[in-house]
């Protein structure tokens, strides 16, 4: 079944496809607990169990490990060893975030930024990572751009095609976050040498893992 990521406790969840197809364009934004619960108006059980850093990936809770990036270069050694890795994260959700995104080739940086907003989403910052990651790269380069945000790679690959062939609208109401849909999808739509491609979070992944601790910087006092 389809996944998607939910815009307010970041965890992924599936619906079937039967259920998109009645809705062309359609993306759901939240999970059912969000959905239900921001529809009770309360903040219960469910707003309280993302309250800490930790995230949901199949199943599995993932504990962002707040390490520093030379920390990271010591416990990780798996995954790809070249391209550009980008992550976005904020705490809580919406709250304080931070994004980061380095340029990798051969194992060695060639490229990073980071930075951070008071107030923000998740989905946003991963979005900002995205943005500044395809800056990252010369003109001409060809590199895999890697987030391990679901939600952005069927946004831009599958959906933002079809909202801007209708004047950047959905049918299943507002696009969220739109300025930054727009201007990431113009960068990929000028960089075709770029190919944007999803990645597990916290699988292990040497830099998925550095991208996520130039995102958490701003919580630290040494990168």
């Amino acid at each position: 079944m389809p996944k998607f990521e939910c815009a307010s406790c970041d965890a992924t969840f599936s619906l079937p496809q039967q259920v998109l197809d009645r809705y062309p364009g359609w993306a759901p934004q939240q999970c059912r607990g969000c959905r239900d619960e921001a529809r009770a108006g309360g903040s219960g059980a469910h707003d309280k169990a993302r309250a800490g850093a930790t995230r949901r990936y199949r199943g599995a809770t993932l504990v962002e490990e707040n390490l520093t990036v030379a920390e990271v270069l010591a416990k990780y050694t798996e995954g790809p060893t070249d391209g550009v890795f980008t992550d976005g994260s904020a705490h809580p959700n919406p709250g304080a975030g931070g994004w980061g995104a380095v340029y990798v080739v051969d194992g060695q940086v060639i490229d990073q930024r980071h930075g951070d907003e008071a107030h923000t989403t998740n989905n946003r910052m991963e979005l900002t990572a995205l943005i500044a990651g395809y800056d990252l790269v010369p003109h001409g380069t060809p590199a895999t751009v890697y987030t391990d945000s679901k939600l952005c790679v069927d946004t831009i690959t599958k959906w933002a095609k079809g909202w801007a062939a209708r004047g950047w609208q959905r049918k299943g109401g507002e696009i969220a976050n739109l300025d930054l849909v727009k201007l990431l999808y113009a960068l990929a739509q000028a960089r075709p040498e770029l190919r944007l491609e999803w990645i597990a979070a916290h699988s292990g992944s040497r830099w998925n893992e550095y991208a996520d601790s130039l995102s958490t910087a701003f919580r630290r006092e040494q990168l």
